[in-house]
Formats: C-alpha cells, structure tokens, sequence
C-alpha cells in the first residue's frame, strides 16, 4: 500500500476545478479580437446611391463622405460641409494612407459633387472614388 498516494480533498469534502487557466484563454481570445478587428466608420445619412455596370468592391479602412440631394456634406453623422472636407481628409491621411469613398445621392448636383472630389485632392487623396450600386443586370 505504499505505492499509492491518497490524494486528500478539500476542507469542504468536494473536489474543485481550477477556473483561472480558461478564464486567462477567454481574456486572451478577446484582446485578439478586439485587436484585430476594422472598425468602419460610415457617413451616418442614408444615400440613395446611383447604379453602375462597372462597380467593384473597395477597401473597408476607408474615409466615407455623403452628398446628399439637398447639398449637405456629411462625415460620421453630422455635417460637415464642403469647406470641412479637405482638413477632414488631410487629418485622416496624416494616420494612414486610405482612399477616399464620396457616397453621393442619385439626386445630388454634379457640381457639388465635383467641388468634393476636388477638396479631397487638394488634401491629399490620391484614390478618390465614388460609390454605386451593382447595376442588377
């Protein structure tokens, strides 16, 4: 009987499993993901986009701008209107080198728009694109 050990239980007479090793995993898996995870900032007004044949898909780190068909500049929900476009693109450019997406309603004016596109250059942007719906065809 020597051979074996008795192996005593804890002073309350059950055996427990020790918690700490998974709840250390848990913590672990979250910080990945919460490190590793894009987050898209969209405009915060719903456009009516326009249809294109040739649209494609674009990055998702990217700086959203909406015309609306009203006029109104819009970034992150609120207003920001043409003059606030190029040290908005400027500032975002000053972090990482990303293009530029203008969502402009089916309605909005061309000349709005062009004035956008425009501000958006003059800051910096070298990939100015507009966005369109997939032509359904």
């Amino acid at each position: 009987m020597g051979r074996f050990r008795n192996l005593s239980l804890d002073e309350g007479g059950e055996a427990g499993i020790d918690m700490s090793p998974l709840i250390d995993c848990v913590f672990i898996l979250l910080i990945f993901f919460i490190v590793t995870t894009t987050f898209v900032e969209e405009t915060g007004v719903e456009v009516d986009k326009p249809q294109a044949a040739s649209s494609v898909r674009l990055e998702k780190t990217s700086i959203l701008i909406a015309v609306t068909e009203k006029g109104e500049v819009v970034y992150g929900g609120r207003e920001i209107g043409i003059s606030g476009v190029q040290p908005l693109v400027k500032r975002m450019l000053q972090k990482e080198e990303v293009p530029v997406i203008i969502q402009a309603a089916a309605a909005a004016q061309s000349g709005m728009l062009v004035r956008v596109i425009d501000e958006a250059k003059l800051a910096g942007a070298v990939k100015v694109s507009i966005a369109t719906r997939k032509n359904k065809g």
